[in-house]
């Protein structure tokens, strides 16, 4: 997407990002504080959440709030309480983004074991529902919050061999477009964004003998998230967008 972020796009926002240590997540976060915005960094290694936190401060003298939460592993209970720890230190939450997600293995559909598969859901899909379910109150409080999806050209039409990840997408773009048709009448939106070809870690898990240096990096495919975390996209609910035109 052609989109050119003003430097206010994001001030006075405080904005939730999963899978903020590495890959998209600590691009955009590292993006989202340099326009302004108040950033929340969840993720699985605090280690590399400090460094990510460590780059912020430094770039605008604001230390990102840090939560070490894995997604495969937390209950209900565990989400309740972050919600009501946030909400008392926040008095909303003007963005979510669902970055976080989990491969499993590229392979047969009957060679999927369920370890993985559940693995998988419990990640990509029953993670994000919990979080959003939870945090809904926080987004609630906001002018207009967008919270924004990650989906993935499996996720709308199925591949061979990318079963459980696949199949976890497509319930991802469901659970989006379910939850914007519920709130069509509300300040809020819901989005999805498929990434493409990026290269990150689990995009060379997916294809281990692709040259990364082909690939678009995290920072070069912003842009789109940026519009819609910003006010531009007010008006914009239930849609999925591709952040680069090929792959």
């Amino acid at each position: 997407m052609n989109y050119t972020a003003p430097e206010n796009l994001l001030i006075n926002k405080t904005i939730l990002i999963t899978g903020a240590g590495d890959g998209i997540g600590k691009s955009l976060a590292i993006k989202c504080a340099s326009l302004g915005a108040k950033v929340i960094l969840l993720g699985r290694t605090l280690t590399k959440l400090q460094a990510v936190s460590e780059k912020i401060s430094a770039l605008n003298n604001v230390t990102p709030a840090i939560i070490s939460m894995d997604l495969n592993t937390a209950n209900e209970q565990q989400y309740k309480a972050l919600a009501e720890k946030l909400m008392s230190e926040h008095k909303k939450l003007d963005g979510l983004v669902h970055n976080a997600s989990y491969l499993g293995e590229i392979c047969p559909f009957t060679d999927i074991d369920n370890e993985t598969w559940n693995e998988v859901m419990q990640t990509n899909v029953n993670a994000t529902f919990l979080l959003t379910k939870h945090l809904m109150p926080l987004l609630e409080q906001a002018e207009a919050a967008s919270t924004i999806f990650t989906t993935s050209s499996v996720g709308f039409k199925g591949r061979a061999l990318w079963g459980a990840y696949g199949v976890s997408k497509f319930a991802t773009e469901g659970m989006m477009q379910t939850i914007a048709d519920e709130y069509q009448s509300s300040a809020m939106r819901f989005n999805a964004i498929n990434p493409g070809a990026t290269r990150t870690v689990m995009r060379a898990n997916a294809y281990p003998k692709e040259d990364p240096q082909v690939l678009k990096t995290a920072d070069e495919i912003l842009p789109i998230y940026l519009y819609l975390l910003g006010d531009e996209s007010v008006d914009i609910t239930g849609q999925r967008f591709n952040a680069q035109e090929k792959r």
